[in-house]
């Protein structure tokens, strides 16, 4: 992880064409790294959780080009490598386990190593029946929560102000029904991240949030089937 996130680090520091070019050879090494590492986290995860299926890393992976056509951010470089192991993989839709690791010398999320684990941006059909779901299965999905790894905590940051219409406002439920986006995450530092015990540690997190992760996709199923 050392020298992934060293070269991440130059790449932030260097996000143009030429430099990347010229590095491009540590550029596949450091990727090789990353791969070999999300090979071994999908092997993982499937010996508690194998619902995800015959995943490849091209399957959970992202490349490290951005799309610059709509964002005022012109920088040609992603400064983060990212896995998203999920059902189907990283474009069928479903709720999964995501990790990400970062230059900490960038900026917003991307500076973050990331362990995530949801459905951000969830669709708003799939966000009505977790609602739902919530508001008529008691303390169901508050236990779900609460079984997860105490690192985890859940994503609040887009939450609306009020309680949803058609809810009520005095729900024991009510900061849940406010949710938009329903993710699991916990933002390690880097010492955390370059200790022996950080492969072991991420599985854990991840197999104590697999409840939380069958919860979500349990709606979506739902949707799926309604369609």
């Amino acid at each position: 992880m050392k020298e992934i996130i060293s070269f991440l680090e130059q790449l932030s520091e260097n996000n143009n064409k030429t430099w990347f070019d010229a590095h491009k050879a540590d550029y596949t090494r450091v990727r090789a790294e990353f791969e070999a590492f999300v090979t071994r986290i999908i092997e993982g995860i499937r010996k508690f959780d194998d619902s995800i299926g015959p995943l490849t890393v091209k399957d959970c992976t992202y490349r490290i080009y951005r799309d610059v056509r709509f964002s005022k951010n012109k920088e040609p470089y992603k400064c983060h490598f990212g896995a998203f192991i999920a059902p189907g993989g990283k474009k069928a839709g479903n709720c999964g386990y995501y990790f990400q690791i970062s230059a900490s010398k960038s900026s917003g999320w991307e500076g973050s190593h990331m362990v995530a684990i949801g459905d951000y941006m969830c669709d708003p059909k799939v966000v009505k029946v977790l609602r739902e779901d919530i508001e008529y299965g008691g303390d169901e999905f508050d236990r779900v929560v609460r079984s997860a790894d105490p690192r985890l905590a859940i994503d609040s940051g887009q939450s609306l102000k009020k309680v949803p219409a058609g809810f009520p406002a005095d729900s024991p439920n009510a900061e849940y029904l406010k949710l938009k986006n329903f993710c699991l995450t916990y933002v390690p530092d880097t010492r955390k991240v370059l200790s022996k015990s950080f492969e072991k540690d991420l599985l854990a997190m991840f197999e104590s949030a697999m409840p939380f992760k069958e919860y979500v996709n349990r709606a979506i199923a739902y949707v799926r089937e309604e369609q």
